[in-house]
């Protein structure tokens, strides 16, 4: 029966979105097994095919022998029928990438930033360089592409502006949806970069099948994407998630957020490298990072700073754990992909010594598996989910 106050217009579009989306995540797929898969009828089903293959948003991918009957047309989502935009950005740079429909890299670009200057100007004109790069690259007009999706660092109020507060950037209700719209006529999508990545990896890494995970994001910032029964847990005020700024030690090191004792004074990139101290190699925080990862090898100094690092990210770990009792969490971000080679195992060995018992042993701690594109391929899954819903096409 169909749901009171819903038009034959709503049934349809919903209907449509069903498919399209059980179709997107498990392909090819034939008829009756979409069927079998939305509790739609095989009617109504045919309809919703009828429709995609005529906009060309699914196309035939052979066939395959049935019981006692026709083979079975298999359908599968086209690639090219549009393209996405997913953009990292970071304290050190911006990163830039095109998708197909699915989630292909097409094109990159990237734009290096000052540590010292994050104005949003120079940002939003890194950002719309970077997507003009991309397009031209990619050999993709505008009229291809679904929309652009943002990951930032901070929280994101959404809204007619796009609100980001940010203040390891000094943002302070930074109008970032507005500015970016006011440089391009593509729809735009703004979201925390922890929480980005953290859908990257539920949809296709480390957290997939998983319906409660908590992906945890080591970069020069730390953050954290909390998933329960499947969807993203955001608060009242969409900050859930500022796992950098739980304090680990009372009274310990002056963070940037302006506390004392945050995880990300002990965890973050240049908090790390501040600790160690001494001079390293390389022109960027992900090239010292790295030097002092492979310095550990032969330098008690180094070796024990990493130590004492994996400590403070696996005390982190263990309280999310206590409190959110995740089947996975999941290490990543640069920094957290290049301690986990070799810090990954006391990382456990901490969240292990400060969890309850119980939810510990239920619990699988893990790298993620997508790296370092993790937070632009989750940016770019914005506009990808506004499409599947159906609330976006191209023109």
């Amino acid at each position: 029966m169909q749901p009171r106050g819903s038009t034959v217009r709503d049934l349809r579009r919903h209907n449509r979105a069903v498919v399209l989306s059980s179709l997107y995540f498990d392909q090819p797929r034939s008829r009756q097994e979409l069927s079998d898969a939305t509790g739609l009828s095989t009617a109504s089903v045919g309809n919703v095919v009828r429709e995609l293959l005529g906009d060309g948003i699914v196309v035939e991918a052979g066939s395959v022998e049935s019981d006692g009957g026709r083979p079975r047309v298999l359908l599968q989502v086209n690639s090219d029928y549009g393209y996405v935009v997913g953009v990292d950005v970071s304290e050190t740079r911006v990163r830039v990438q095109l998708f197909d429909l699915t989630m292909t890299g097409r094109a990159s670009a990237g734009y290096p930033l000052d540590p010292r200057e994050h104005s949003a100007e120079v940002v939003v004109d890194a950002i719309l360089a970077g997507v003009d790069a991309i397009l031209a690259s990619g050999g993709v007009g505008p009229g291809d592409v679904l929309g652009i999706g943002v990951g930032v660092p901070g929280i994101v109020a959404n809204g007619p502006d796009t609100l980001v507060y940010g203040q390891s950037f000094g943002w302070d209700a930074v109008p970032l949806g507005k500015l970016l719209r006011s440089g391009t006529s593509l729809p735009v999508h703004v979201d925390n970069g922890a929480r980005t990545m953290g859908q990257a990896e539920l949809w296709f890494g480390a957290g997939r099948g998983a319906r409660h995970v908590v992906s945890c994001l080591i970069g020069s910032g730390v953050g954290a994407c909390i998933i329960a029964h499947g969807s993203t847990l955001r608060g009242s005020t969409s900050s859930a998630g500022e796992w950098g700024h739980t304090t680990i030690v009372a009274g310990g090191r002056d963070c940037q957020c302006g506390s004392k004792g945050c995880l990300e004074a002990y965890a973050g990139a240049q908090a790390i490298l501040d600790r160690y101290g001494l001079p390293l190699p390389g022109d960027s925080r992900e090239s010292a990072l790295g030097a002092l990862v492979e310095l550990a090898a032969t330098s008690e100094q180094a070796a024990t700073v990493l130590e004492d690092t994996a400590r403070y990210i696996g005390i982190g770990i263990a309280n999310l754990i206590n409190l959110f009792n995740p089947e996975r969490v999941i290490v990543g971000g640069w920094a957290g992909l290049l301690l986990g080679e070799r810090a990954l195992p006391a990382i456990w060995e901490a969240a292990r010594r400060h969890s309850l018992q119980h939810p510990f042993s239920k619990t699988s701690i893990q790298s993620g598996l997508l790296g370092q594109e993790a937070v632009a391929l989750g940016a770019a899954l914005l506009p990808l989910e506004a499409f599947l819903d159906g609330t976006v096409t191209t023109s």
